[in-house]
């Protein structure tokens, strides 16, 4: 919980504080009792998550947590990864990636925009190419792997420039799964008292153009599945989730909680038909 950084447009640290990590030792203990009681999956999540361990004694990383998570609970079929700082990725959460099945081939980025100087505004800890560099290199390293994004839309001083470089970002990034945010102004923080903000009806407008462009790369995806056998978690009885956190429906009830091993014969909407 909380969060160590300041990037000028986010709230969340003056509400949640500094970044708390439960020990790595609760964390494992917390995912046996759910193994055993059946559960098939465990999400690791955070406001900071790739922070996680700073505030422990010899300061572990997420990629150490994630190992010992593997190793110590062999029964655990599935573990996820939420929102993650990718300039903050570790050494062992790469080599998790490369070589841990049971880790999903999902990661979603905290990535805000695709161009050098508003992400400077804004206090991120990245350039443009590092984002690309991270989302080539886990591809590399796990073909199947997908992510999901967050983008700002009409951050104060974004020019038509600026944003078309977040546009160009889903491509180059090859992100599928977007979380679109239009800029919304947050008493308290810097980039609230930054005169040049953007007009309001523009921010809608660049919100819905990246909305279209993930839209164009939702497609993409779900007609790249057509064909293949996947392992779907069961999220309800008639719908459930591929390890790239792909919807998935099926006609004929499944077990809930289930892993299901499936065909998928067609796509309806933003989701795979099993």
């Amino acid at each position: 919980n909380g969060c160590d950084h300041r990037c000028t447009f986010c709230i969340i640290p003056y509400g949640r504080g500094n970044s708390r990590s439960v020990p790595a030792g609760v964390v494992v203990d917390q995912i046996k009792r759910l193994v055993d009681k059946g559960f098939n999956e465990v999400v690791l999540t955070g406001v900071d998550l790739t922070s996680w361990g700073a505030d422990q004694p010899m300061m572990p990383k997420l990629g150490d947590l994630v190992m010992r998570i593997l190793k110590l609970v062999p029964d655990l079929p599935r573990l996820r990864i939420s929102s993650i700082d990718s300039i903050e990725v570790d050494e062992n959460l790469m080599l998790a990636i490369a070589s841990e099945p049971r880790l999903m081939p999902h990661l979603h980025l905290s990535l805000q925009h695709g161009d050098d100087l508003i992400l400077k505004r804004m206090a991120r800890r990245h350039l443009r190419d590092d984002a690309i560099r991270f989302c080539a290199e886990a591809k590399k390293l796990r073909p199947e792997m997908t992510f999901g994004a967050d983008i700002i839309a009409g951050f104060p001083t974004e020019t038509d420039a600026h944003f078309e470089n977040s546009v160009k970002l889903v491509q180059d990034c090859d992100l599928t799964w977007l979380h679109v945010f239009p800029y919304s102004k947050r008493e308290g923080t810097p980039a609230a008292k930054i005169p040049n903000q953007v007009n309001g009806n523009v921010i809608k407008a660049r919100a819905a153009q990246l909305r279209e462009a993930g839209a164009v790369q939702v497609e993409k995806h779900l007609a790249a599945q057509l064909g293949k056998t996947h392992h779907i978690l069961m999220e309800n009885p008639n719908m459930g989730r591929t390890e790239q956190f792909t919807e998935v429906t099926f006609e004929t009830p499944q077990e809930e909680g289930a892993i299901v091993t499936a065909s998928i014969l067609d796509v309806r909407g933003q989701q795979l038909v099993a």
